[in-house]
């Protein structure tokens, strides 16, 4: 047997493996286990298993993705989604289908301070879907809205998926960032636009709020709001102007999230430590895969495989829209399969190879790939 085809049989076997509901980095780990085996030594096998975990996590811009994560989960548990979903509604809540435009523009903003679609989406949805229900809304248009919207949190940054995608791809996180800032801000305005129309074209859908505010109230809510938005403005400003690391970033962001919490009065000790755990919990999980990938990635060098792949796509055609055209197709089908994540590392030894050889910006594929995974979350079966 050729080490292009036990390259191949591991990476189907790992897809049967998820598909059977193994866990993502187990599955990963198992195969490349014993592909490197008959690659090369048991020996071999067992001396990856024990460096490889350690060299790659030691990667000091992965420090970054747990100080991202605790700063939004710090904002969740401490009712900063609350009064941010409240302002929102001031603000657009006379629009047709107010209270989904509402839930976008609260998403989008919560995004810039999770890092996480699942976690902004989480966030949100016991917020913003039990109002909109309460007003009538219809319920696929309020569940729709918040799967769509929470997504946002892999694009707009600080998103962990491109971290993950940045290291991996050996470019800049800081770039990475800021590549994706105006298509997240894009993405939402249609979003916001979509809804709108739909609704004038099938009122239906979101009977009108008749609410009516008065400045006093858009004053209250600007004043229990403004801590959100200027944790946003310093820890993404920072990051663009170059002021600190995307890594100090996020330990500066962390810790002002829990400053602005006590100042608040809103942290007590079970929302501190509902934020450590849940924290510790995504953290776990995200370096759990990464091990497995890691392992898939070197029995995948010796295989030969990615460079097989690489110059028979390459083969049929080396336009940029045939490789984004094949790439498409592939997350829009394993996406109904494989968590975001997993996703996003298992392919990417694979995909790497194919854009480099094509010759495509590596900064801009990534946001690409990232829309990719947006619309990978949203796919029957829901992940998030």
């Amino acid at each position: 047997m050729t080490p292009t085809m036990i390259g191949l049989i591991a990476i189907v076997l790992a897809l049967v493996l998820i598909g059977l509901r193994v866990p993502i980095a187990v599955s990963m780990g198992l195969v490349s286990f014993f592909g490197l085996m008959l690659l090369t030594s048991t020996r071999a096998a067992w001396g990856m298993i024990t460096a490889v975990p350690f060299d790659f996590i030691g990667n000091w811009s992965f420090t970054a993705v747990p100080m991202f994560l605790m700063m939004g989960y710090v904002c969740g548990s401490t009712g900063m989604t609350r009064t941010l979903f409240r302002s929102m509604r001031i603000l657009l809540s006379r629009l047709p289908g107010g209270l989904a435009v509402t839930s976008v523009g609260a998403c989008a903003l919560f995004a810039a301070a999770s890092g996480s679609s699942v976690a902004t989406a989480s966030a949100m949805a016991r917020i913003a879907v039990p109002e909109m229900l309460r007003h009538g809304y219809h319920p696929g248009l309020a569940s729709g809205v918040i799967a769509a919207s929470g997504t946002l949190g892999s694009l707009i940054p600080p998103s962990v998926l491109m971290i993950l995608y940045a290291v991996y791809a050996e470019v800049s996180v800081g770039k990475q960032f800021m590549a994706g800032f105006i298509p997240g801000i894009i993405s939402a305005i249609i979003y916001m636009t979509m809804i709108v129309v739909r609704v004038m074209l099938n009122p239906s859908l979101a009977p009108p709020v008749e609410e009516k505010f008065s400045w006093n109230d858009i004053w209250s809510a600007m004043r229990e709001v403004w801590p959100l938005p200027a944790l946003i403005i310093l820890v993404l400003g920072g990051i663009f102007t170059g002021a600190f690391s995307p890594t100090e970033a996020g330990a500066i962001g962390a810790t002002l999230a829990v400053v602005l919490a006590l100042f608040r009065r809103s942290l007590n000790r079970a929302a501190f430590v509902k934020a450590l755990v849940q924290t510790a919990s995504s953290t776990t999980s995200i370096f759990i895969i990464l091990v497995g990938t890691m392992f898939l990635t070197k029995l995948l060098a010796l295989s030969d495989l990615p460079t097989v792949l690489s110059e028979l796509m390459l083969g049929v055609s080396t336009s940029p829209i045939w490789i984004l055209f094949a790439v498409s197709v592939l997350y829009i089908v394993l996406g109904m399969f494989i968590e975001t994540t997993g996703l996003l590392l298992l392919t990417m030894p694979l995909i790497l190879p194919v854009v480099n050889g094509a010759g495509m910006n590596l900064i801009w594929f990534g946001i690409v790939l990232i829309k990719l995974l947006e619309i990978s979350l949203i796919t029957p079966p829901p992940w998030g």
